[in-house]
């Protein structure tokens, strides 16, 4: 079975972010970017199903040349097989449904069994990409996930709820978002650094993936950033010296807040 893995290039999740200020999108070029993290558990299921049911694993982005080395080859040196770049200067300022369309028709060209993506990403925290593109493709989409079992053309998967979760069954070819916590991500070693330097690796340019660039980028999104501000200093807290009465001026302090 094939399978591609949607993957993002964000930035460290220590580092301080910055906007743009001309447009509000976030500044990627400010400081050091990596793959983003819950993404790391939709490669490591990748490959444990490949490893299970035999099949090849590709890795999937878009976004600037720093999304190869960040993104795709990070990937690779885990284990995937194949990366795919769709790069092009007017996806910069894309949101989640101009980012799931641009992947849609890059997927539109790849033979795949199931498309997974992890349940959201560290620079939007949106969630919305992984249903926005299963509606595109026309595919079952199942979110939040915690477990995948393929058999055969099916594939059933654990949906988180709370308070438990449902098992649902799907047809495949499929798209799943997983959660942190499905799996312990693998360390990429010595040699799948070196040897993700040798894998193939395909870069579409958007007249490649056929995309129509009134679709995307700031222009093309249906959302945007109007105005943002700056974080205020954090305020000096109020200590409670407990003579007896602590109890009534916290609660006074919650009512006062309106935090109850």
């Amino acid at each position: 079975m094939n399978i591609v893995v949607c993957v993002k290039r964000v930035p460290d999740t220590a580092a301080e972010k910055k906007l743009d200020p001309s447009d509000h999108t976030l500044d990627r070029e400010s400081g050091e970017s990596i793959l983003n993290p819950v993404d790391e558990y939709g490669v490591e299921e990748a490959l444990r199903l490949r490893e299970a049911h035999g099949g090849e694993v590709t890795v999937l982005t878009m976004g600037p040349a720093g999304a190869e080395k960040n993104a795709v080859r990070k990937a690779l040196a885990l284990g995937a097989d194949r990366g795919v770049l769709v790069k092009d200067d007017g996806l910069a300022g894309s949101d989640a449904l101009a980012t799931a369309y641009v992947l849609a028709l890059a997927l539109a060209q790849m033979e795949f069994g199931l498309v997974i993506l992890g349940s959201e990403s560290t620079d939007a925290r949106t969630s919305l990409v992984p249903q926005a593109l299963a509606q595109l493709l026309g595919l079952p989409g199942i979110t939040y996930v915690s477990k995948v079992e393929v058999d055969g053309s099916k594939v059933t998967v654990h949906r988180e709820q709370e308070g438990g979760h449902w098992v649902i069954e799907s047809e495949l070819p499929a798209v799943i978002s997983v959660v942190k916590g499905i799996n312990e991500p693998r360390y990429a070693t010595l040699k799948g650094i070196m040897s993700a330097k040798q894998k193939p690796l395909e870069v579409l340019s958007g007249e490649d993936a056929g995309l129509d660039p009134a679709e995307v980028g700031l222009s093309g999104s249906k959302t945007r950033i109007l105005a943002a501000e700056a974080r205020p200093p954090k305020q000096k807290g109020k200590l409670v010296k407990d003579e007896g009465h602590g109890h009534v001026e916290l609660a006074d302090f919650l009512q006062q807040n309106k935090f109850i």
